[in-house]
């Protein structure tokens, strides 16, 4: 199995999701769980943006360098067929013969350059474009593009230009050339081509893919510099205006097609915006533009991926005009349209295959929930939104999340004031703990012998808890929490853990903030209805838990039990033999315990006994409607 083409090393992740933002089609999900992004390969079309963007440099993409070193050492002939862009890739190199020659010190047996496979093809779109018969094409050169279409808009499959691209077209003619079993290896600035040498089979193959950075690292390894070689030309066949390709432009000035504004039939963009909305408006107005596209995703080849980083665009550009003008000075046409001839019988055809990865939309009123969920209903946001969470709308964010792609914390706006108002019930419920510490203080004074009795009972109660296996909580009827055992708070996790250092029990805090919003659902539910759920299984994290809710108080008051389904009981007759016992000894200080609670001594009963029931009962599923 092929190793994904980009993935996230989540050890030195910082979580700053730019890489979420950045990505083109959301091929980048965050788990709630961990809240690391991980990159889904199926979505995935390689345009190299997340890499581009980390400024950790955890986002790494498959290196070729090992598998081109295993080819090189095989002893057989290799071919290296290399990008125009190396002369504003290497501008640190003073003659293209020199590097031509370092990379011929690899252990290359030939380097060739891609231009000729340009000009193979700028043949053919030329034919294809001016042979015009009322349908319109986007041209497939950028790897990035045509696999945003098959996943995105299969339906423009059929506008893509049936021609391969320039590095296929290259390999072809150097086995045409040197012979079949000639192995290949592209040299260039794109890492998308990394999976579309996969895709070709018999003289298309392309053995392994080079970026010029992974290029620059074995010159480092072999310790091949400038400065020690002699001159070496490339070899043929040789290209003519191919050379041009790096610029967007360029391959329709090699085809030698019209860019007048006036009369033009081409419209050439790049970038990753500008891709986007090209594709968009070919497929819904291209009634009315009735123009072929060019589109590449980043600023032509100069500035891919796989480039050194920190290039500067126009330098590259002019180097590379410049070494297109110095090669063809001395250009030998006639030659040219000679091997041009010879290599036109070539079969450049290719089909392209629907890959939808398109999601199936939530329903309104899913949409609708969400954006209540995150404060955002009935604003403008619903249309525009800020984008800091990496979507253009905060409907497009509500609809992600939906669909498993976001958690709602990637809402920055959201997650402050949820975060403000959690802090600010946290410190009302401390207060508020402080006044009634206060009352009891002053209590005590009068009734110290009571109280000595309640505490005590409390105490026997709360250890009883603390030493069940299964987790225990009780809320009121604003889901906060009025007591829960050290195994409620083990089964929630690290967050919960860190509030129970500051506030032991969780006594106070909020439910909804601590678990998921389909569970927390089913407390509102019981807190209602009045119904007990029990033994419901429940998906928390990568734990099944089995869940029992149960009414204390109609809208008052509801208790849960939490099972860990991969935990195995633990003396569960000595618990219930216990829990029997402390119904019978302790029933009158329970009855003290549950005035001062507001609660009468019989639903104090029916707590524990509710708790010995769960552990008599055998466990079992409970599937409620909707869940």
């Amino acid at each position: 199995m092929t190793e994904p083409l980009f993935k996230i090393l989540q050890e030195d992740c910082i979580r700053c999701y730019a890489c979420v933002r950045i990505c083109p089609v959301k091929a980048i999900k965050v788990e709630s769980e961990t809240e690391f992004p991980s990159i889904l390969p199926e979505r995935c079309i390689g345009c190299g943006s997340c890499f581009r963007i980390c400024s950790p440099a955890t986002i790494v993409y498959r290196s070729s360098v090992e598998e081109t070193k295993a080819l090189l050492a095989s002893g057989k002939k290799i071919a290296a067929i290399c990008d125009p862009s190396i002369s504003g890739e290497f501008n640190d190199i003073t003659d293209y013969r020199k590097f031509v020659e370092m990379i011929k010190q690899l252990g290359f047996t030939y380097v060739n350059e891609i231009s000729f496979g340009v000009d193979l093809v700028a043949d053919l779109y030329k034919k294809l474009l001016e042979d015009f018969h009322g349908k319109y094409y986007i041209m497939a050169n950028c790897p990035a593009v045509v696999s945003f279409i098959e996943k995105f808009n299969p339906e423009l499959i059929n506008n893509l230009a049936p021609i391969v691209s320039p590095m296929i077209a290259t390999a072809k003619a150097v086995r045409k050339k040197y012979g079949k079993n000639v192995k290949v290896v592209f040299i260039g600035p794109c890492i998308a081509a990394k999976d579309e040498a996969l895709r070709f089979e018999g003289d298309a193959v392309v053995d392994s893919v080079l970026t010029f950075v992974e290029l620059r690292k074995l010159f480092t390894e072999f310790n091949i510099r400038e400065s020690q070689l002699e001159f070496s030309e490339f070899d043929p066949p040789f290209g003519n205006k191919g050379s041009l390709y790096p610029l967007s432009e360029g391959i329709i000035q090699a085809a030698g097609l019209s860019q007048d504004l006036l009369s033009g039939t081409i419209i050439t963009t790049e970038g990753r915006n500008n891709m986007l909305d090209a594709v968009k408006e070919f497929d819904s107005r291209i009634d009315m533009i009735q123009r072929h596209f060019n589109i590449f995703y980043n600023e032509g080849c100069l500035m891919g991926p796989g480039t050194s980083p920190g290039g500067e665009k126009f330098l590259r550009r002019t180097l590379v005009t410049d070494y297109a003008n110095k090669r063809l000075k001395e250009f030998d046409l006639i030659a040219w349209e000679k091997e041009m001839k010879i290599f036109s019988a070539l079969d450049l055809s290719r089909r392209f295959r629907e890959d939808d990865q398109r999601l199936p939309l939530p329903t309104e009123e899913t949409v609708k929930e969400i954006l209540r969920t995150i404060g955002k209903e009935g604003q403008i946001e619903n249309e525009t939104g800020c984008e800091s969470c990496g979507y253009t709308s905060c409907r497009e964010f509500a609809t992600a999340i939906a669909q498993g792609l976001a958690p709602t914390d990637m809402c920055h706006i959201y997650s402050t004031q949820n975060r403000q108002e959690y802090i600010k019930s946290l410190r009302t419920t401390n207060e508020k703990l402080a006044i009634a510490q206060a009352a009891l203080k002053e209590s005590e004074d009068k009734t110290k012998h009571e109280q000595e009795i309640e505490r005590e009972a409390t105490e026997t109660m709360s250890a009883m808890l603390q030493k069940l296996v299964s987790g225990v909580v009780i809320i009121d009827e604003n889901l906060k929490i009025l007591q829960s055992n050290k195994a409620f708070i083990r089964i929630l996790g690290e967050d919960a853990a860190m509030i129970d250092e500051v506030i032991p029990g969780l006594i106070g805090a909020d439910l909804k903030s601590l678990l998921p919003v389909h569970f927390y659902k089913l407390f509102s539910y019981v807190l209602n209805s009045d119904e007990e759920i029990e033994s419901k299984d429940i998906q928390y994290g990568e734990n099944t838990l089995s869940v029992s809710i149960f009414p204390i108080r109609k809208n008052k008051y509801a208790g849960a039990i939490l099972r860990d389904m991969y935990t195995p009981e633990v003396r569960k007759e000595q618990i219930l033999r216990r829990l029997s016992e402390a119904i019978d000894e302790n029933f009158d200080m329970v009855q003290k315990i549950a005035y001062l609670l507001g609660e009468g001594a019989a639903k104090t009963e029916k707590i524990l006994k509710t708790v010995i029931e769960s552990h008599q009962a055998p466990a079992r599923k409970q599937t409620l409607p909707g869940g």
